[in-house]
């Protein structure tokens, strides 16, 4: 088989497309849940810690004397740790929205009702054949 059509026959994979098509969905979710930390949520932390903008809170490590973030970065190296905790926030919201989603999905799957069950198979035809000859033995009474 050349390697041409092994990638195709791994590509074409179904599990293949759903990991794909996950990723997408998973990477289009982030960024959401990054806007609603950056633009909703870490303004409000801000708000109750003072007004300040929490991305902006950083120990400089070069001496700068720069009060916004970018500035001081391009002054030096800085602790960063106000961008450290909104990364955090956003992986707590993330982990816990997939939490939720994932317990409502075995909830739903919980409440569905299991599938009858299959009828039994007939026996195959030389098991009926032996059942006729051993009843009408039984029946002329040449049983042994």
């Amino acid at each position: 088989m050349s390697f041409a059509s092994e990638f195709k026959e791994f590509a074409l994979k179904g599990s293949v497309m759903d990991l794909a098509v996950g990723v997408i969905i998973g990477g289009a979710f982030g960024k959401i849940v990054d806007s609603l930390v950056a633009d909703v949520i870490m303004p409000v932390v801000g708000k109750i810690f003072g007004g300040l903008d929490f991305s902006n809170y950083f120990i400089p490590l070069a001496g700068q004397t720069a009060t916004v973030l970018e500035e001081a970065k391009k002054q030096g190296a800085v602790l960063a740790y106000g961008s450290f905790i909104t990364v955090a926030l956003n992986f707590a919201i993330l982990a816990f929205i997939i939490f939720v989603m994932v317990k409502q999905i075995n909830r739903l799957k919980r409440s569905e009702p299991p599938p009858p069950p299959a009828p039994p198979a007939p026996p195959p035809e030389d098991v009926l054949l032996l059942r006729e000859i051993r009843d009408a033995l039984s029946r002329s009474g040449k049983s042994g």
